[in-house]
């Protein structure tokens, strides 16, 4: 295939890159042939599924495979240097310095026994000749710039003190330290929110404009793509099969593959008109055409009484003093939250990362003590019922669906564990439910004997679904289920959910920072900010009315997979967050909530002063 690189020097050339991995005597190919270049101030985006070769492209560029297990071959030219050709001590010196790298999974990728300020600060003492004090200053302000809330204070904390989207935004504060020529980003705004994922973006073009930097942009999400890339590179299974102009690429894709990626894509706005969720239209690759959803009911039973009740939801964290241990301060993470959830209904929670939507959700199925406030499921307290009971009342579905999966347990044991820990069924019969269960989430029975290593991310999260229905249960939480998968996936498993509504009646609680999917799946949507509630109604009246000042700011920062709408949505102003630590005696102020049209209700008063 004919590269399509503009008519400039180069800042990276690659040529006929191909990579295999050692399997047995010989090596397997999992990408070929694949050529593509990379100008100053340039950014180009390599999109495809799961498993199309694209991380592994990318690590491969920065000689970062095993280097006795893996074979690479072909030419990869970084300002003149076949980097290829390079000693493992040589390529430190450019690793971290001229060409940076944001990696997808912030947790495995950061120490977890070294500060996020150290981490932050270790590439600039490595590549700059330079005291501590300066490293720290400059770890400081890059801190800043990626909006991490309150950046002086948390600059000794550790990884785990911070939340998905606030580990991510360490990551690129730490690519981007030594303002590298070259930066090299895998998918770095999957765990963000909207308004941070945009700022992000602003950030690495503004970064772009100041000093020339390239920027390799690896993801799925195509409206990121048509936001930020020049040029788009597609792959599918080792093989780039399209290359060309973003424009290009979407206006006219040739490829049937192309087509069905793009198709796939959420896109804001197509559930105007439309009252009850419906399913994604599925692209038959086979046939090259659409098939339309199929027609379903509205599940949503209005008539009859909730099936979950949260009433006065709260939340504290204690900070505690290091020396004494007294409590200095508490972070205040949820306040004040009520909600309801009907049969067959889908309430989603959104906000930015930080603003209680995942604490809310483990203070409902009680994987967190609650301080203050009940859950009430079909009418039973839910702190005054067995484990057992629990289990049948409500369950988990985690976003990342291998760090949820026991790695040393065949997939349909991890299935039916739930069954095995509250003695529910007789061990005999099993095997028999793990298998009706993978059928009914669309995979095969056979496949319960393997580990979940063997499975993609779309899969994995399906099993996590089997899992989650074991128990037979009436309400399920949905945290970020589908945010890690790509759009192709993303579509089949929120079908799924949606059929399995569908026939069950299940209650969904769907927290998420994808608004497109959101738009797609809900019957109503509850808008959260700095642990409280701000605003919440039906779907059409959030999206299409949206009446408090962050619901706004929130919908604005959504991208558009439209290349031709690009300069449209304008820079999201980096504000500095609020922070909800208070002090040990703290008290919120009432709320109160003005309804501003049928099941739609606006917060007045406390967010403000939170």
């Amino acid at each position: 295939m004919k590269d399509m690189t503009k008519a400039r020097t180069p800042l990276l050339q690659v040529s006929n890159l191909t990579v295999g991995f050692q399997t047995g005597p010989g090596y397997r190919d999992v990408v070929r042939d694949v050529s593509f270049s990379v100008a100053g101030g340039e950014t180009l985006a390599i999109v495809g599924e799961s498993g199309s070769g694209k991380s592994v492209t990318s690590m491969a560029l920065m000689q970062l495979l095993p280097r006795a297990t893996s074979r690479i071959t072909g030419r990869v030219e970084f300002q003149g240097t076949d980097l290829l050709t390079l000693d493992e001590r040589r390529m430190e010196r450019i690793r971290g310095d001229r060409i940076s790298m944001i990696f997808q999974e912030p947790m495995t990728s950061l120490n977890p026994v070294m500060t996020i300020g150290a981490q932050i600060a270790e590439s600039i003492l490595m590549h700059r000749r330079i005291g501590r004090a300066q490293a720290r200053a400059e770890a400081l302000a890059m801190m800043d710039r990626v909006r991490i809330p309150s950046a002086a204070g948390r600059f000794d904390d550790y990884p785990h003190q911070f939340s998905g989207g606030m580990r991510q935004r360490v990551m690129i504060a730490a690519a981007l330290a030594c303002q590298p020529d070259l930066l090299i980003a895998d998918e770095p705004t999957t765990a963000l929110d909207v308004t941070i994922q945009a700022q992000v973006l602003d950030l690495i073009k503004e970064l772009q404009a100041e000093s020339g930097m390239g920027v390799i942009f690896i993801t799925h999400d195509m409206g990121v793509v048509a936001e930020v890339a020049d040029r788009t590179l597609v792959m599918y299974h080792g093989d780039v099969i399209e290359a060309g102009t973003t424009t290009q690429i979407f206006d006219a894709p040739s490829q049937t593959y192309t087509r069905a990626l793009l198709s796939a894509v959420p896109r804001p706005g197509s559930m105007a008109g439309i009252d009850a969720p419906t399913p994604y239209p599925v692209f038959d690759i086979a046939e090259g055409r659409m098939s339309p959803p199929a027609e379903r009911p509205d599940t949503l039973q209005a008539d009859q009484p909730p099936l979950l009740e949260v009433k006065d939801l709260s939340k504290r964290f204690a900070i505690q003093s290091k020396l004494l241990k007294r409590v200095t301060a508490r972070v205040h993470a949820v306040e004040g939250v009520n909600l309801t959830l009907r049969r067959g209904e889908t309430l989603s929670i959104v906000g930015e990362s930080g603003c209680g939507k995942s604490t809310t959700g483990k203070l409902i199925t009680g994987l967190h003590p609650r301080d203050e406030g009940e859950v009430v499921i079909a009418g039973r307290k839910l702190d005054r019922v067995s484990a057992a009971e629990r289990a049948h009342d409500i369950q988990m579905i985690f976003q990342d669906p291998y760090a949820s999966l026991n790695p040393r347990l065949r997939v349909g044991e991890a299935i039916t564990e739930p069954l095995r820990i509250h003695g529910t069924v007789p061990r005999a019969q099993e095997r028999e439910i793990a298998a009706q269960l993978l059928d009914r989430v669309g995979l095969k029975a056979e496949m319960a004997d393997r580990f979940p290593h063997e499975f993609s991310g779309g899969q994995r999260q399906r099993i996590c679904v089997a899992r989650a229905l074991v128990m037979k249960p009436k309400v399920i939480v949905a945290d970020e289920a589908v945010s890690a998968l790509d759009v192709t996936m993303k579509t089949q498993v929120v079908n799924l959910m949606m059929d399995l509504q569908a026939e069950m009646g299940l209650g969904f609680l769907f927290i998420s920072h994808d608004m497109a999917v959101v738009e797609r799946i809900s019957h109503r949507i509850a808008v959260m900010y700095l642990g409280q509630i701000v605003e919440i109604g039906p779907r059409a009246e959030i999206f299409g009315n949206p009446r408090h000042p962050y619901t706004r700011r929130l919908l604005s920062a959504v991208p558009v997979p439209d290349p031709a709408r690009r300069n449209q949505r304008g820079a999201v102003p980096v504000t500095e967050l609020k922070s909800p630590i208070r002090p040990p005696d703290y008290r919120r102020p009432a709320q109160h909530y003005t309804q501003v049209s049928p099941d739609h209700f606006i917060l007045e008063t406390g967010a403000e002063s939170l």
